[in-house]
């Protein structure tokens, strides 16, 4: 008579399972929630899923199958799904994170320097050009700043910063291009100086594209940088949690609006960052007002969303950065507001949001892995 399969040793071999994403065992990262053994060698087991809606959710199926018919005994696998709550969500982020940090490659940003994750809940806010002109007014200050454009359908950096031409390569790894912004100077690198121009359609999925933005931060000589801004895809997908696991440091900046609409939308990448266990420093109101020669100031897309954002998630609100024309045509012509008009009221507001950053909420501990830093990055305790 066969004996009856050891749930243990059937729970013991789904730890062989990989998630088919993140590469870590269902069981570490805490999805396999039951095994049950039948008298007449039946097991089923339970898989939750971060939803039931999951596209690989059949080939989850074939492997845990396949790994509990190792064990003797067994006749038949049922796997039964449950949809994970929004804690347990946040929890198995969390053991993703800590098993890509276990295994991931070192990269190649200094330890030391601060890493600002620009990111916004749709297109058509800002963003990119929030992020170049912050750089350039880190720069101004005489900081070294690194750029990374992992708006990687979207790329559009290289046209704002007004340089192109390919990348090159030196002893095995990517050499970003610099460009000088004295006192400072600019280390920038993009998607779009690896394909043939800007109309050219990146057709990637969510694997290609984390494992782009891994190599971006692995392959390329950043040199010793100050700050790294990195100009996020809009919304809460593939690159945004890809993020969360490689680059854990990072700070989330939000650039909404003022519109009610892009308030409510932006809300969601913060709570994303959360869950991910990346810390939201604050909110960027961009488009806030237009100033009018004679002084006067009109509120073309509303008024107070990025304030009450800013309240929603207990951050500060960073800027209040003004509609400008000189911003459109800097950025058609690669010449940034934040350098080529610093005393316009857009460059003026830039001048003052790196101050802010540089000064005002600058790091307590310049030191990777501080617990103080950590502790207020990830709202222990509160």
């Amino acid at each position: 008579m066969t004996a009856r399969p050891d749930p243990a040793e059937i729970e013991a071999r789904l730890g062989r399972v990989l998630d088919p994403e993140l590469r870590v065992s269902i069981t570490e990262l805490g999805m396999v929630k039951g095994v049950r053994v039948g008298d007449d060698g039946t097991v089923v087991v339970e898989v939750a899923l971060t939803t039931l809606g999951c596209p690989l959710r059949a080939e989850i199926r074939a492997e845990v199958a396949a790994a509990a018919r190792t064990v003797p005994g067994v006749r038949d696998v049922e796997v039964r799904y449950a949809e994970m709550t929004p804690e347990q969500r946040s929890a198995l982020m969390a053991r993703a994170r800590k098993a890509a940090q276990d295994r991931a490659p070192a990269t190649e940003v200094p330890a030391r320097t601060r890493v600002l994750a620009i990111a916004s809940g749709k297109g058509g806010v800002g963003k990119s050009s929030v992020t170049v002109n912050l750089a350039v007014a880190l720069a101004r200050r005489g900081h070294v700043v690194g750029l990374l454009d992992a708006d990687i359908w979207g790329f559009s950096v290289p046209r704002m910063l007004g340089i192109g031409g390919r990348l090159r390569g030196e002893d095995g790894k990517i050499v970003p291009h610099e460009l000088p912004v004295p006192p400072g100077r600019l280390v920038v690198t993009s998607m779009g100086f690896l394909v043939d121009d800007e109309t050219t359609a990146l057709m990637w999925r969510g694997l290609i594209l984390t494992k782009a933005l891994e190599q971006f931060l692995t392959d390329v000589r950043w040199g010793d940088l100050d700050y790294l801004l990195i100009d996020m895809p809009p919304g809460t997908g593939d690159l945004q949690m890809g993020l969360a696991r490689l680059m854990p440091r990072a700070e989330l900046v939000v650039v909404t609006t003022p519109a009610r609409a892009a308030q409510k939308v932006a809300a969601r990448v913060a709570d994303m960052a959360r869950r991910s266990h990346l810390g939201v420093l604050g909110v960027i109101e961009n488009m806030s007002e237009l100033v009018l020669d004679d002084g006067r100031r009109l509120a073309l897309f509303g008024s107070g969303g990025g304030e009450e954002l800013a309240e929603e998630l207990r951050v500060p609100l960073l800027a209040r950065i003004p509609i400008a024309p000189e911003v459109a045509y800097g950025g058609d012509e690669g010449r940034p507001v934040a350098g080529h008009d610093p005393d316009g009221p857009a460059g003026r507001a830039f001048t003052a949001l790196a101050e802010r950053l540089a000064v005002d909420l600058a790091p307590p501990v310049q030191m990777a892995g501080c617990t103080a830093r950590l502790a207020a990055l990830f709202d222990v305790g509160a």
